[in-house]
């Protein structure tokens, strides 16, 4: 079947209900979930969270981001539950835990902690800070923002380009939540619809951002663009817990380098026709695709696996040809 015919995709819901449905195993899709997962998996129920029997049993040192005494979490499976022990760990409400980095406190969205964590990183917590409201003037299609998402219904704001109309702003930096646009609440929202209605504000008029920003250490005031850090470095190690969304974690070797490069390929792509970066998207779909033997039969297992993303045909060509670069050497 020629690409593009016959597909079926439908158009995903502005807002989807926390409660109704699981969240994603990470940033992005490790086993794509509905809120806040950047895939898919339509309205079915998932899998009840695995007995306490399965789940590993490996320990996690955490420290908040803005400072704390350091924290030990252990025994969760999904990005929901590791906010959950952690914020256990230091007596706060769930919901206060906006994202995680990987060996630094610093806002840098290279060590966002995603659907995999190595065995031996250490894990930071950035809770909600300053909350902030300000008024955009659409004078550009494009603002200059890529959007991610945490895992459990919080967009915020992956990369700011350079010179962009968002650039300007020195209100509005890396690592800040995007509450609502123009009173409208995105809590709950997945990456792809922030991105989205962004997209579709009309040029010429102005609008207005509810942001809430990571609370910040004293080192880190000054801090706007979320560039690489200076924290401490302690994930050596070649294995990595991989949470999903459903089933129990699993301890997997790092992707190989054929992966990594094909990962990077995708997510850059991902970025330029959709306006978000996700690393696990990404790493799912290398996975879907890495021995599909031409574009159709990758285009039908993105519809089945991630058809809520509704990605465009010559989206799924390109994704189709950064694999096959990653194959052969062509970086």
């Amino acid at each position: 079947m020629p690409l593009g015919l016959g597909r079926r995709k439908k158009a995903p819901p502005l807002v989807e209900n926390e409660e109704a449905e699981p969240s994603r195993g990470g940033l992005g899709v490790g086993e794509p979930g509905p809120l806040g997962g950047g895939g898919a998996g339509g309205p079915q129920m998932g899998l009840p969270p695995p007995p306490p029997a399965l789940r590993p049993r490996l320990v996690f040192h955490t420290q908040l981001a803005h400072g704390s005494p350091t924290g030990r979490i252990e025994g969760f499976t999904n990005v929901k539950e590791l906010y959950g022990k952690i914020a256990e760990a230091f007596r706060l409400p769930a919901a206060e835990v906006m994202f995680c980095t990987l060996n630094t406190h610093k806002v840098d969205m290279d060590k966002l902690l995603g659907g995999q964590i190595g065995l031996e990183d250490f894990i930071f917590a950035h809770v909600k800070g300053q909350r902030k409201e300000v008024e955009v003037f659409k004078s550009e299609d494009a603002l200059g923002l890529t959007i991610t998402d945490n895992g459990a219904g919080y967009a915020f704001i992956k990369r700011i380009k350079e010179g962009s109309v968002i650039d300007h702003m020195q209100l509005i930096s890396v690592g800040d939540m995007i509450e609502a646009i123009n009173g409208q609440s995105l809590l709950g929202c997945r990456h792809y619809e922030v991105a989205r209605l962004l997209k579709e504000l009309p040029r010429g008029r102005t609008f207005t951002l509810k942001l809430t920003e990571p609370r910040k250490a004293f080192d880190m005031i000054s801090q706007r663009s979320g560039r690489p850090g200076s924290g401490p470095q302690l994930g050596t190690g070649r294995g990595t817990l991989r949470l999903r969304s459903r089933g129990p974690a699993t301890v997997e070797d790092l992707p190989s380098a054929f992966e990594e490069k094909a990962i990077e390929k995708v997510d850059d792509l991902l970025e330029s026709y959709m306006g978000i970066r996700d690393t696990e998207l990404a790493a799912t779909m290398v996975e879907l695709g890495k021995d599909k033997r031409n574009p159709d039969e990758l285009a039908e297992a993105l519809d089945e696996r991630l058809g809520d993303f509704a990605f465009p045909d010559e989206f799924v060509f390109d994704v189709w040809g950064a694999i096959g670069d990653a194959k052969v050497g062509r970086y």
